[in-house]
C-alpha cells in the first residue's frame, strides 16, 4: 500500500514593509518672516487701538497742525513754506506714530502673552521674530509716506524730491531706528497699559526737538547743535534735504553718521536688554 506524500506549498516570505521617513521641509528666513508677518497683520487688524494709531493718528496730526502753520507761517529763518515744513515733518511724524508707538505696545503685548517665548522654542531666530513683528507697521508707514510725497507734489505744482537718494536714506534709517528704539523701550515697559507712558518721551522729543514742527534754524547755535544729536533729528534733516534740497556734503555726512550711530546703539541695546518673557 503506497501513500502519496502530501503536497506542500512552498512558504513565501512577505517582504518587509519599508517605512519612508519624509524629512521635514526646510524653511528659509524669508518664509519664516513672511509667515510671522501674516500672523502679525491678523493681530493688528484685531487691535482697534493699534489700528487707530497706525492708520488714523498720522493724518489726524497733520490735519490738526496744518491750520496753525497756515496762520503762523514757517519761520523766515528757515526759508521754508508752511507746506514744506508740514509735509517734510509729516514723514518723521509717520515714522514716530506708526512704527515706534505701535511697536512698543506690540512687543510688550507679545511678551506678556508668552508669544515671543513660544516662538523662540522653534527654529525661528530672534531677529526674525522682531523683524516680522515690525514688518506690518513698517509697510503701513511707507505707504503713508508715499501718499505724503504725492500730496507734496500736488501742492507744489508737481515738484518731486530733489534728492530722492537722501530722502530714501532718511526713511530707511528712520524705519530701522524707530523699530529698534521701540524694542529697546519695550524692554523697560512692564505692561501694555504703560506702553503709552514709556513711548511718550521720544514722541515729544521728535515733535518738539527734532525739527519736525519747529526747525532748528530758529534756535541759538549751541542749542541747535545739541538738538542735532537727538535720534530723529538726522532723519528730519535727511528727509527735508532730500525733498527740498539745501543739504551740503558736510551736513549730509553728519546726518547719516548720527542716524547710523543711533541705529547701531538701539540694536545693541535690544541685544543686551530686550526681555523675551514676562518678569518673574
Amino acid at each position: 500500500m503506497s501513500t502519496t506524500p502530501p503536497t506542500t506549498t512552498p512558504h513565501t516570505k512577505t517582504p518587509p514593509t519599508t517605512i519612508r521617513r519624509t524629512a521635514p521641509a526646510r524653511t528659509t528666513t524669508a518664509s519664516r518672516t513672511a509667515a510671522l508677518a501674516r500672523a502679525e497683520v491678523t493681530l493688528l487688524l484685531r487691535n482697534r487701538t493699534a489700528l487707530f494709531t497706525a492708520l488714523v493718528m498720522p493724518p489726524l496730526m497733520i490735519a490738526v497742525t496744518k491750520p496753525t502753520l497756515d496762520r503762523a507761517g514757517a519761520p523766515a529763518e528757515t526759508g521754508l513754506s508752511s507746506a514744506e515744513l508740514l509735509l517734510t515733518g509729516g514723514v518723521v511724524m509717520v515714522l514716530t506714530l506708526v512704527v515706534y508707538t505701535t511697536l512698543v505696545a506690540a512687543y510688550v503685548s507679545r511678551r506678556e502673552e508668552l508669544v515671543l517665548k513660544r516662538l523662540r522654542t522653534g527654529e525661528v531666530r530672534d531677529p526674525e521674530i522682531l523683524g516680522a513683528t515690525a514688518l506690518p507697521a513698517a509697510v503701513i508707514a511707507l505707504a503713508q509716506i508715499a501718499l505724503l510725497v504725492v500730496l507734496g507734489a500736488a501742492l507744489w505744482g508737481g515738484r518731486l524730491p530733489e534728492r530722492p537718494d537722501l530722502m530714501l536714506a532718511g526713511v530707511a534709517l528712520g524705519t530701522v531706528m524707530t523699530a529698534a528704539l521701540a524694542a529697546a523701550t519695550a524692554a523697560v515697559t512692564r505692561t501694555v497699559e504703560s506702553a503709552q507712558v514709556t513711548a511718550l518721551p521720544l514722541l515729544l522729543v521728535a515733535l518738539l526737538g527734532s525739527g519736525v514742527t519747529v526747525p532748528l534754524d530758529v534756535f541759538p547755535d549751541g542749542a541747535a547743535d545739541v538738538l542735532r544729536l537727538l535720534p530723529l533729528t538726522p532723519v528730519t534733516d535727511l528727509v527735508r534735504g532730500g525733498w527740498i534740497g539745501g543739504l551740503d556734503a558736510q551736513e549730509t555726512l553728519r546726518a547719516l553718521g548720527t542716524a547710523a550711530a543711533w541705529t547701531v546703539l538701539s540694536v545693541l541695546a535690544v541685544r543686551r536688554w530686550f526681555r523675551w518673557e514676562p518678569r518673574g
